[in-house]
């Protein structure tokens, strides 16, 4: 697909285009091309005397569809001029494709972010209405929206601006997921650098903890992350999580995840490892307990592995239980998915998270030449529908949700759980709404400026060969951190008193 384009509007009206051509190469030019190819989009803005002209139009095979509207010049706030334009290709893209997207024409990860602002200034009924009126989001998820953001407003009350989260990567995977395009190596090619590796992640650990005792911050949650902690050894498990509590001050934290991850790498010696360090969080990911689907993804466990890693965890004592499931992974019916949900809900895990499967550009499953289903409802529309349904019934509530770029049926991940068993580090992280600091390969460092939307990122190397070589030159970025706070100290205190 092209898109020619005349205005600063090029990365919305491309995103725009990707809801409803998910896997196509688009291009954004600024000329006409000599040779069209199809489809090809027109997006056009002039300004005369009047206010503001929007020309839209829309050549494929055996369609050609033009749409013109004219703002005046009350209605020019470059805002209304985005979404306007935005309102008259979808429309057209409707009718070339006869699909309308469940979340009209919304092309952020962060919906419940604008969902909060326009609540703050207006009024929550405002927020409904806009959503379904100005966006086109269908009533089923205003309704979602709605709910969750209040769910999450709860959890942003306990932050302060001295609040932040600690992350910890370990980037490796007993093997690569197809779906997957995060940077993680299997534990076997990656053997000789995990040793180093840690022993580097360790003294990350120290050192981080050293800016933010520097800097007065305030410890709420630590994720521990990757890839698969859990590739690790209950020894270095042991060790890591006493370095995090040797490390912090530990007094604020209200929240501790290790993430389990695949079933085929947990023991009870790891779990009690976990356990006995005083991490009180865990999330246990099956994806699906359908064996087939799982051998397709690329997942070298099976559903009874995850049930009894599920049971041992139990029997190690842990009180909060996360579990992951994919709607939409290949070859799922929505009755495997139904079957899968069903079963995990008579574990009564504390929480379940719902994701939605993305085809990201460097996954496997992606290069391979997978593709999104486009014609009619998708059947991860059907799962989505059946997990709220099913989880409301069940006493969860969604307390979470987000987006990604490329996800079957332009849908959404949402977080649910049970009452008092909200994940705080991951409403903390997506809501952007307080300093994240990470350490480990790949991770990043989001320094907040309090009570506004200010985020300034340090990132760290990828991978687990640049982060050991490059040690002492990341350290360095982190820097940033103690000059950061210094200049924001007098505004702190301002807003403190």
């Amino acid at each position: 697909m092209t898109i020619f384009i005349n205005n600063q509007f090029h990365y919305e009206t491309e995103n725009l285009a990707r809801l409803f051509f998910p896997n196509d190469k688009i291009s954004v030019v600024r000329e006409i091309p000599k040779i069209k190819e199809l489809p090809f989009v027109t997006a056009l803005l002039k300004e005369n005397e009047c206010g503001t002209k929007i020309y839209v139009c829309i050549e494929a095979e055996n369609f050609y569809e033009c749409k013109e509207k004219l703002l005046d010049k009350t209605c020019a706030a470059e805002k209304d001029i985005e979404r306007e334009m935005a309102l008259c290709l979808y429309e057209l893209f409707v009718k070339l494709t006869g699909r309308k997207q469940p979340w009209g024409i919304l092309t952020g990860v962060r919906p419940i972010k604008l969902f909060r602002r326009l609540s703050d200034k207006y009024s929550r009924e405002y927020a409904e209405n806009y959503f379904e009126n100005k966006l086109l989001v269908t009533p089923e998820k205003v309704r979602l929206a709605s709910v969750t953001e209040g769910y999450e407003k709860k959890i942003l009350s306990l932050n302060t601006p001295m609040s932040f989260s600690l992350y910890i990567s370990i980037p490796f995977c007993p093997s690569r997921c197809s779906y997957c395009s995060f940077v993680s190596q299997s534990i076997e090619s990656a053997q000789k650098l995990t040793e180093p590796y840690f022993e580097k992640l360790l003294e990350e650990i120290e050192y981080t903890s050293e800016l933010a005792a520097d800097c007065r911050l305030r410890l709420e949650s630590v994720y521990i992350g990757g890839g698969t902690p859990t590739t690790l050894s209950a020894l270095q498990l042991n060790t890591l999580i006493n370095k995090v509590r040797s490390s912090f001050n530990m007094n604020t934290c209200m929240e501790f995840t290790v993430e389990a991850g695949r079933p085929d790498t947990i023991d009870r010696e790891k779990l009690s490892a976990i356990f006995e360090g005083g991490a009180d969080r865990i999330s246990i990911n099956p994806q699906t307990l359908n064996d087939r689907v799982l051998e397709v993804i690329g997942r070298k466990h099976t559903s009874d592995q995850t049930l009894k890693a599920f049971a041992l965890a139990r029997e190690t004592g842990f009180t909060h239980i996360n579990t992951d499931l994919i709607a939409g992974l290949p070859t799922e019916t929505v009755d495997s998915f139904i079957n899968t949900l069903d079963i995990l809900c008579d574990l009564r895990p504390e929480s379940i998270t719902v994701h939605t499967l993305a085809m990201k550009r460097s996954s496997r499953l992606n290069l391979q030449g997978a593709s999104v289903n486009t014609n009619g409802e998708i059947p991860a529309a059907g799962m989505l529908r059946y997990c709220e349904n099913k989880l409301t019934q069940e006493e969860y509530h969604p307390y979470y949700l987000y987006r990604q770029t490329r996800m079957e049926g332009n849908l959404e991940n949402v977080g649910w759980a049970r009452e008092g068993y909200d994940g705080l580090y991951n409403v903390f992280v997506m809501d952007e709404t307080h300093t994240v600091i990470g350490c480990g390969a790949g991770a990043v460092t989001k320094l907040k400026k309090p009570l506004s939307e200010e985020l300034e990122r340090i990132f760290n190397y990828k991978y687990p060969y640049e982060y050991i070589n490059g040690f002492s030159e990341m350290l360095n970025r982190k820097e940033r951190v103690k000059s950061f706070y210094a200049e924001l100290a007098e505004y702190i205190s301002q807003i403190c008193m």
